[in-house]
């Protein structure tokens, strides 16, 4: 049997809090801001949780987390 390997994709992303909930970056804030409103790019600050419909595919991609 295989080892279980966790995506390296999924561990440069998200990071799990010690509560189980699953925090990210948000996106839309990397490049071409010019164009982009200050109340816009303002509301982009921060962490966000992954959302419950997203829950599952981030828990299968990152066995050990």
């Amino acid at each position: 049997m295989p080892k279980m390997k966790t995506k390296s994709s999924a561990k440069k992303r998200f990071r799990v809090r010690p509560g189980g909930t699953v925090k990210r970056g948000q996106a839309f804030k990397r490049h071409i801001l010019t164009k982009k409103t200050t109340k816009n790019k303002r509301q982009l600050r921060g962490a966000e949780n992954v959302h419950a419909t997203n829950l599952d595919s981030v828990r299968a991609m990152m066995p050990f987390a």
